[in-house]
This record gives structure tokens, sequence and C-alpha cells, in this order.
């Protein structure tokens, strides 16, 4: 008799906690319109500042800037002047787009996929906790398609090994998710993540190091073994033995029109045909790796710099781009022709293609961050904020670690209203890459404290909208699961992931260890 007003208040206070969420997320406008708005907002506040006269003297620099206002003769003309250019000079356009080329290729033709149903039907029944995990946490691979590709494949080997199938369902989910921004290998968010940071950092007076699409990865691996581990963990002893406990069904309760759908689901197990063009691109990947690493490692390679080395810049350093777009070119032609998924020649520009459609709606949204970002940088009222934020952090003695950590606790309240990482980067970035470089920061350093921010909690919104797809995956074993069901689920993954990233990214910090190749924690070190 006591637990029920107890679950009813429990239940009550969840559904008010997620309704609030819901609503104020649902004021937050799309983020195209969000940075319409945003661009009228700052051409309105420079037009007012350059009327009032306002100036900024960066640190390190001798020159004092005013700031320009947009509704002027000088800030319209320019605009008008612009426009094109703003958008193709956005900086991610001119990674991303190679990167979706490349992967788009692999993913097209189903050699990732087919890489990580292997994962899953190669591992052992104990470790297949760990396997989900680490495909989960390497996904991003994949882009948004990891959070539907991973959880029911998850599901499925978890049903087959005799394991709970909820488990691996969630469990695929969360480490899909929560670990988003972190991967050991070079993805299109790394590249787009850098595009942004570099058009940010090209305003200061010293800018630090050059960001590239590689300038977090010793962060990211460290961060991609720790949390691997930690999601592995959390899905064996903690998710799966509550969800055994709760008594939910391991059968789905099949709905009539659900049931082709269940009928043609993916195997986990390859067929001899994929198994063949898996080691095949493997072996055109390790191809590919060896001749990149004899063209760099010869003494007389243009790919070194004038001192003959490779940091902490170098065109080894610039072509990485080149690199991954290559590699994955190489590997996912040869699995398509293996497989049959690529004919002829001509279907390798027609899935090029495919690939740049499902990015269609990042090109358009483009548009107006490249013309947001290049007002900022105009108008000198980045130069502005950065300047007097840094100054007020300084002022109230906020400026080691602890002014890290709260930029990354606002990173991770905003995650759950704004999901697109490169929208809020751009956001973000614009305001706290400056500021955060006149403290001593490299730009490289902030964009891998963003990181853990931008994903840990995303698997905690009802904005996120892979979370209603996961949803009605879980209904299909527990008819009466609601968001505050996933949710309850997915909390432990985000506390956990969320202070373990944390403390990687305090141990570099506090032994100052690279970031990647040439990325420090500190400019001038």
């Amino acid at each position: 008799m006591s637990s029920a007003p107890v679950d009813t208040v429990e239940r009550s206070v969840t559904d008010r906690v997620l309704g609030g969420i819901e609503r104020i997320g649902n004021k937050i406008p799309e983020p195209f319109i969000l940075f319409v708005l945003l661009l009228v907002v700052t051409a309105i506040a420079t037009t007012v500042m350059a009327w009032l006269g306002v100036s900024v003297q960066v640190p390190g620099s001798d020159e004092v800037t005013q700031i320009r206002g947009f509704f002027t003769g000088e800030g319209l003309t320019w605009f008008t002047a612009n426009l094109g250019a703003n958008f193709i000079g956005f900086p991610p356009l001119a990674v991303v787009l190679p990167i979706i080329f490349g992967v788009g290729l692999a993913e097209k033709t189903g050699l990732l996929a087919a890489m990580i149903r292997w994962a899953f039907g190669s591992a052992p029944r104990w470790a297949l906790p760990y396997a989900v995990a680490l495909v989960g946490v390497l996904g991003s691979i994949m882009s948004d398609a990891a959070f539907v590709v991973i959880p029911p494949l998850a599901a499925l080997v978890f049903k087959a090994a005799g394991r709970h199938p909820v488990a691996g369902l969630l469990g695929g989910f969360a480490a899909a998710g929560a670990g988003y921004s972190t991967t050991m290998l070079v993805t299109s968010l790394d590249a787009l993540f850098a595009g942004i940071t570099t058009a940010v950092a090209a305003t200061l007076p010293d800018p630090g190091t050059p960001v590239t699409p590689i300038s977090n990865y010793f962060f990211n691996v460290a961060s991609s073994v720790v949390l691997t581990v930690a999601a592995g963990f959390l899905i064996d002893k903690v998710l799966e033995p509550r969800i055994d406990r709760a008594g939910i069904s391991r059968d789905q309760v099949v709905k009539e029109e659900d049931e082709h759908a269940q009928n043609s689901a993916m195997s986990a197990v390859l067929e001899p045909q994929e198994k063949r063009g898996v080691r095949w691109a493997l072996v055109a990947g390790l191809a590919v790796m060896v001749l990149f690493m004899a063209a760099a490692l010869v003494p007389a390679s243009p790919w070194r710099n004038e001192t003959g080395s490779f940091l902490p810049r170098s065109p080894l350093l610039d072509s990485i781009v080149f690199i991954v777009f290559a590699l994955f070119s190489v590997i996912g032609i040869v699995y398509g022709r293996v497989v049959g998924t690529i004919r002829t020649w001509q279907d390798v520009p027609n899935i090029m293609g495919e690939a740049l459609r499902d990015m269609l709606s990042f090109v358009v949204l483009a548009f107006i961050l490249g013309q947001f970002i290049a007002l900022f940088n105009w108008s000198g009222i980045g130069s502005w904020i950065a300047v007097s934020g840094a100054n007020g952090l300084e002022a109230i003695g906020l400026t080691g670690f602890p002014a890290i950590l709260g930029f990354i606790l606002l990173a991770s309240v905003l995650n759950l209203f704004i999901i697109s990482g490169s929208s809020m980067w751009t956001l973000m970035g614009a305001v706290f890459v400056p500021m955060f470089a006149l403290l001593g920061y490299e730009p490289a350093f902030v964009q891998g404290a963003f990181r853990v921010g931008d994903s840990a909690t995303q698997i905690l919104t009802p904005m996120n909208p892979y979370m209603i797809v996961l949803l009605t995956m879980l209904r299909r074993y527990e008819p009466e699961a609601g968001l505050g069901t996933v949710i309850a689920r997915m909390l432990p993954f985000t506390l956990v992931f969320w202070i373990l990233w944390v403390g990687v990214l305090a141990v570099f910090y506090g032994f100052d260890l690279p970031m990647g190749p040439g990325n420090d924690i500190f400019i001038n070190e």
C-alpha cells in the first residue's frame, strides 16, 4: 500500500521534468531559423555598438579594433558583395564534403554495417557488452545512422547468445549517443568541428596551433578506451541485471504490421560473400596505409616540413582530409566490387551522390552558419565579447580548469535543447574559442572540452529524434515503456560517461599532454 503513492510521486516528478524539457525545447526554433534570428540580433547589436563608438584592443595586438555595424553603408555593401563568399568560404565545407564522399562509399556499399555485424557476431558471450560498447562508441563514423543500425543489431546478437535483447538495444543506443563525439577513427565530425574552430580562431592575433581533423586525436583515443570499458561494464553489471529483475520479456510483442519488418531483420552473421568483401577491404586499407607511410617516412618526403619533421605543422597534417577520403573510398569500392553493390564504375559517383543527398540539410544550414561566422569576424563583436569575457573571468579568479569545467557544464545543459553539434559549436565556439585563447588555451583544447558536453547528455533529452526511434523499438519488448523509462535507464551512462570523460580531460590538462599531433593544451608552450 505504501509503495504506490511513492511510485505515483516519482512518476509525477519525472513527467513534470520531461514535460518541462520538451516544452522549452519545442520553443527553440530549428537550427536554420535559430541562426537567422541570431544573425539579426548580431546585426542590430553591431550597429548600435558602432554608433556608440565601441572599440576593443585584443591583448598581444597594438591595433584598436573599432566595432563595425551591419546596418551601415559599409556593412550592407560588405554583406551584399560577400553573400556567396561567406557561404563557400565556410571552412567546414572544404573538409566535411570530401570526407562525406569517402565515408559514404564505405557506408552505402554496406561495408560499415558488415564490419559492425562482424564485430558483434565474432564476440564471445561474456564479451558481448564490451563489443556493443566498442561498436557504439566508434559508431559516429556512420554519422546518425549509428542510432538506427547499432541498437537493433545489438539486441539481435544478445538474444542469440542467450542474453537479454533489451540490454543490447539500450546499451547500443547509450554507447552510440553518449560517446558520439569521440572515436578512434577520423570522421566527418572531426572535420566539421575543426573547420568551425579554424574559422573562429583566425580572428585572433595569436590563433595558436592550426586545428585539423586530427587535432583531438590523442584525446579521442584515450576517451574511446575509457568510455568503451565503462559502457561495457554498465551494460553487463548495471543495465542487464536491472532489466532481468524487472521481468521484461525477451521476446518481441509483434504487431501484424511489424511482422514483415521483423522477419526481414538483418542477421548478425555475415554471408560468405560479405566475409570475402570485408577481408579484401581490410587488405586494401592496409595497403593504402602502408603506401602513405612509405611516402611520408622517406627522408626527402615532400610531406615533411622545412625542418624535416611533421609537427607542429606539415604538408602531411594538411593532407589528412585527402588521406581519410582516399582510405574510405578505396575500402568502400573494394568491398562494393566484391559483394556486388558496385557493379560498374558509374555506381561510384552515384553512391557519392547518395551520400551528399544525406548531407543536404547540413549544406543548407552551412549557408546561414557561414553568414553568422563571417559577420561575427568582420564586425569585431567576437573579439569584443572574447576580451570582455576573459577579463570578467580573470576578475572573479575563474581562469584555470574550473573555468573549463563551467564551460563543459554549459555545453551539457545546452545539449538538452540544441541537438545539432555543428549549430551548438558554431554558437559556443564563436564566443569561447577567442575567450579561452586570451586566457592561454589552445583552440584544439577548447574544442576537445566542448566534445564532452556535446555528447554525454544527448541520450537524456526528448529533443533527440532518435530517442523516439529507440522508444518504438523498446515497446516491441515492453509495450508500456515511455520516455521516462528510457531516460531512467540512460541516466547511469550519462553520469558515468560525463565524470570519466571530464576525468580524462583533467589528466590531459594536469600533465599538459598533447590533444593531438602538434596541438598542446596551452598556447606558446
